[in-house]
């Protein structure tokens, strides 16, 4: 319990100690020598990180909400601390028009940040700095295995830069998974393992997922939300994230006592009115910094020593976390800001407007948007094989795309999202993140969901009315970029496909492609 008085501000401030909404570990780099008696711990809700994309409701609450229980527990523990809120009449507008008016204040000696997750909050904040000639202070975020100079050094002289290489470093390093310089289980990959579908009968006795009642700090916060983001996408009605330490530990434990085991087995699997399956929901307490990956990895490799878990399962996570979440952050810190601009394919449609509604005839996409506006989440093939395909074979603009995904999931922060979005799902980058465009038929979805059945569209068809838009589109894909495709010989296959289909058949499909884009037209006002 916070005491009912807050600890008094010293009367000169040497740092005044920037706690940013994604920051919110009390082992912060900004904290480490931080003094009662003569620093402040400064925190500010901003507009301005709710609108700059269209923010849904689910992500606001949960910035605001874990960002005032944080606050709770800096007062708890006799920090001295400058908070404002929304509404506040002290409010200054944006976080750096904020920091300006505290700096004028309290006059402090210097300022000292850990670095951020987006390069606009960086630069902003050192805008500030600058202007108001005060030492900025920026320190390393030890929240990560490795450092950006250290991804700049592996990615120095490489013509390709490639996820596996850079994980088996760090496995190696790290001594995770491992038995002296080999890989447990002899292999450094298990993804063959890892791709099963979950059958006509469905998945079968999944562990809920561990939610958390909204206390009264989290109902405050749903009800400024509610007034103040009305016309936001989304809906607060089933929230329940993490938003303290405690509760992310929860979770944590939740997910390898109860769903870790069969995560591995069905990571890539979908399945309608299905949105948490055995997935582990941690990436936001992870983004947060309620969570540290290093006790996240510790917690999946104990429980294979210990037999609780397959190898497969456990290396697949470890991978996701060691590897990709790594790897994007390095990605994202060595190539901005050019790359938040690039777009190697030249795609320029908008993004529909049912993206924000859920309000469409294909099944697999009305289920995980409606998902996603309900809850803040998806899980990363519905991401990346769903929502992000479609966009991709549509030939929505990257910056749209990853507006949207920036603006709608709970974990979303711009230094994991962006890559993520941007490299891996649109293939915006040409191919630093991934190797190959991730495109594929409807038949895909088949494969691995049953969205298909059911649906008034058939992933076996590519032209008439009951063909499938992804099946239609993926094919007018791989034509419109052929050019381009035959230089990246993991597209092969795919290509050697393509020149099956007859002349009349191609002319059909683009002539259907085309119609289809027409309708898909219209847009959300956030986008004019």
């Amino acid at each position: 319990m916070k005491p009912d008085t807050p600890t008094p501000l010293p009367h000169k401030v040497r740092h005044l100690v920037i706690v940013l909404g994604d920051q919110l570990d009390l082992e912060s780099t900004a904290l480490q020598d931080f003094d009662a008696s003569q620093d402040v711990v400064w925190m500010a809700e901003a507009a301005e990180e709710s609108t700059h994309v269209w923010s849904a409701k689910q992500r606001i609450a949960v910035f605001l909400s874990a960002m005032r229980h944080f606050a709770d527990t800096l007062q708890t523990r006799r920090f001295p601390l400058t908070y404002t809120r929304l509404g506040d009449s002290a409010h200054a507008g944006t976080l750096a028009q904020q920091l300006k008016q505290s700096i004028t204040q309290l006059q402090p000696a210097r300022l000292i940040l850990t670095a951020p997750g987006d390069w606009r909050v960086l630069q902003s904040l050192r805008a500030v700095a600058d202007a108001q000639a005060l030492p900025l202070d920026l320190r390393d975020d030890t929240h990560f295995f490795s450092t950006v100079r250290e991804f700049a050094a592996h990615a120095k002289g490489r013509k390709q830069l490639r996820l596996e290489y850079w994980y088996r470093g760090l496995r190696l390093k790290h001594g995770i998974l491992m038995e002296g310089k080999a890989p447990v289980g002899g292999q450094w990959n298990f993804d063959a393992d890892n791709r099963e579908s979950f059958g006509k009968a469905g998945p079968q006795n999944v562990p809920p997922p561990t939610r958390f009642a909204p206390d009264r700090t989290t109902q405050e916060v749903i009800a400024l939300v509610n007034t103040r983001f009305a016309d936001h996408p989304g809906t607060l009605d089933s929230f329940g994230w993490p938003v303290t330490r405690e509760q992310a530990l929860a979770a944590l434990q939740g997910f390898v006592a109860e769903r870790l085991p069969l995560f591995g087995l069905f990571e890539d699997a979908m399945w309608a009115g299905e949105a948490w399956l055995y997935h582990s929901h941690l990436s936001c307490a992870l983004n947060l910094k309620l969570l540290n990956p290093r006790e996240v990895v510790q917690a999946a490799e104990d429980a294979y020593r210990r037999g609780h878990a397959p190898l497969a399962a456990v290396e697949g996570f470890i991978r996701q976390i060691l590897g990709w979440r790594e790897f994007v952050r390095g990605i994202y810190w060595t190539q901005m800001p050019e790359y938040a601009e690039r777009n190697a394919l030249d795609a320029q449609a908008e993004l529909p407007d049912w993206y924000w509604t859920g309000d469409t005839a294909m099944a697999c996409l009305k289920d995980a948007i409606g998902q996603t506006l309900e809850h803040g989440y998806a899980h990363h093939i519905q991401r990346l094989m769903v929502t992000g395909l479609y966009a991709l074979l549509l030939g929505v603009k990257p910056q749209a795309v990853h507006a949207w995904y920036l603006g709608v999931y709970v974990d979303a922060v711009e230094w994991v999202e962006l890559p993520n979005t941007l490299g891996m799902g649109q293939f915006g980058d040409g191919g630093l993140m991934a190797s190959k465009p991730y495109v594929a038929s409807g038949k895909y979805i088949q494969r691995m969901s049953n969205h298909c059945k059911g649906c008034k569209y058939d992933p076996a068809q590519s032209i008439g009315p009951r063909a499938c838009p992804f099946t239609t589109l993926y094919w007018d894909f791989l034509e419109r970029h052929e050019t381009l495709l035959k230089k990246n010989p993991r597209m092969a296959m795919q290509l050697k496909n393509l020149a099956r289909l007859d002349a009349p058949t191609r002319s059909a499909i683009a002539q259907q492609a085309a119609a289809h884009r027409l309708e898909q037209s219209a847009t959300h006002p956030s986008q004019k």
